[in-house]
């Protein structure tokens, strides 16, 4: 058994941020091309994310790099993140399991939340006058 599967991993504490959702991704052994969603309308980049998992959470993500087209028909560079089968397996069996159930649970009652837009509460105010005035 390798080092890294004997190591304790540290597991971001806020279940709503983005370093969670990544980490949850990478132990559940998601495909990551689903993974851009996330970053829509965010300033942080999926790199930025990995890097902070690597030296401030210790886990030992790993990166491979394949050529790409790019969307206006250039050839680029485009990274996967994964982490080693060991990592996972050693991270389930000890308090990751717990950890990434409470992720998809935060995720879901995101998901549940109605969306918060100026229009929405004009919209209340107006249906609120509307009513007073009716009675």
């Amino acid at each position: 058994m390798s080092n890294s599967s004997s190591k304790t991993f540290r597991y971001p504490k806020m279940p709503g941020t983005l370093r969670a959702d990544v980490l949850a991704v990478l132990l559940a052994s998601d495909d990551m091309t689903g993974i851009e969603s996330i970053f829509d309308q965010r300033k942080q980049s999926l790199s930025t994310v990995i890097r902070a998992l690597i030296r401030k959470y210790g886990w030992p993500i790993e990166r491979r790099d394949f050529p790409t087209n790019t969307a206006d028909g250039r050839a680029g560079w485009a990274s996967v993140y994964c982490l080693p089968q060991e990592v996972i397996d050693a991270a389930l069996a000890g308090a990751g399991r717990d950890w990434l159930e409470g992720v998809r649970a935060a995720r879901s009652a995101r998901r549940r939340r109605p969306l918060r837009s100026p229009g929405a509460a004009k919209a209340r105010a107006v249906a609120a006058s509307e009513e007073s005035d009716g009675e």
